[in-house]
């Protein structure tokens, strides 16, 4: 984690809550040096957000706990930076349960394996 990844993470929320999370996420891995949140706020003007509502969504802090949240699953297992992957479970409707994890940036075959691993130890 570098010091800008909190408050880009608050810029892919803030623009999702808009519509426009994908976008904003693709706009930050296009360039991820330029990660202030004076350039977090310029990509959400190109994206044509309503820059009132991404402005007090990103100095509030209103999407923080979910990331906060997000993280420490992912600290569960031993996630550390991107990109990292979890694969899930659905134990109810409104509940999904990580239970692996794939690490950096992997060959398909690893998501491969790992989605067939997953599947064989469901089916016991």
């Amino acid at each position: 984690m570098h010091k800008e990844a909190f408050k880009a993470s608050e810029a892919g929320n803030c623009a999702g809550e808009q519509g426009k999370f994908w976008e904003m996420h693709d706009m930050i891995f296009t360039n991820p040096k330029a990660l202030k949140p004076d350039d977090l706020v310029k990509r959400a003007e190109v994206l044509g957000l309503d820059m009132i509502k991404f402005r007090g969504c990103l100095e509030t802090g209103t999407t923080a706990a979910e990331i906060r949240k997000d993280m420490a699953e992912g600290q569960k297992f031993g996630i550390t930076g991107t990109p990292s992957f979890l694969l899930a479970v659905v134990e109810t409707p409104e509940r999904v349960k990580a239970v692996r994890a794939v690490k950096g940036a992997q060959p398909y075959t690893a998501f491969k394996d790992a989605i067939e691993d997953l599947l064989k130890s469901l089916n016991k």
